[in-house]
């Protein structure tokens, strides 16, 4: 009787493993019906409200009506700076699970069924590289802002990039060493590949706020099916 109890618990949960996906910790904000959602990562040492992704994550969800869940990604402890963002690249499997975690939330949970991806200075590096090494993930486009390269494999923004074959929007502060690395991602740009600058801002895009909001907003309208 014992044994029987025990495989039915197993049974139990197996079945429960391919109908239920648990949210992730982040910041969640329910779709009006929709089937797309957009998964927001923050940067180094931020969190799922912070710069970037805290205001883009109401404003999509506001204007389009989309699912949008803005991760805690994985954060180490010490001073935020470029000094350490060679050390993140030990956290970049947790990353993934966490990335893998909302998508799988995302579409059994809330019946999604178009998820674009969006990535901010370090959030940029950890999902990039998500894509470079899940390219059957199911995303369906990405979108990057103040993305940075710099080091090797998975940390290298513009390596990670040329494995990623859906289409892109890349958003960089035509002020700051955002432009710098942009530069080197010039011949990537095509019909699947876009580029956008703003000018005056700096790594930080604080008052570019509805800025970037607009474009991302744009492009996500040109995205999704007529």
């Amino acid at each position: 009787m014992q044994k029987f109890r025990i495989y039915l618990i197993l049974a139990l949960t197996a079945v429960a493993g391919n109908v239920w996906a648990q949210m992730p910790n982040g910041e969640y904000l329910e779709g009006r019906g929709s089937k797309s959602a957009v998964i927001l990562a923050h940067g180094q040492g931020l969190d799922p409200d912070s710069q970037v992704v805290g205001p883009l994550r109401k404003a999509v969800n506001r204007e389009l009506g989309f699912h949008t869940l803005s991760l805690q990604m994985p954060v180490l402890p010490g001073r935020i700076g470029p000094e350490l963002f060679q050390q993140y690249a030990s956290t970049f499997p947790e990353a993934y699970q966490r990335i893998q975690a909302a998508i799988d939330f995302l579409r059994k949970e809330k019946g999604v069924e178009r998820v674009y991806l969006m990535g901010y200075s370090m959030g940029g590096r950890m999902t990039s590289a998500f894509l470079a090494n899940n390219p059957d993930a199911g995303v369906v486009g990405f979108i990057g802002v103040g993305l940075w390269a710099g080091g090797t494999e998975p940390l290298n923004t513009n390596l990670n990039l040329r494995k990623v074959k859906i289409p892109v929007i890349d958003i960089y502060a035509e002020s700051d060493q955002d432009l710098k690395f942009a530069e080197f991602r010039k011949p990537f740009v095509s019909d699947r590949f876009k580029q956008v600058p703003i000018p005056g801002a700096k790594h930080d895009y604080r008052g570019y706020d509805k800025q970037i909001a607009d474009i991302v907003i744009g492009w996500l309208r040109e995205q999704e099916p007529k």
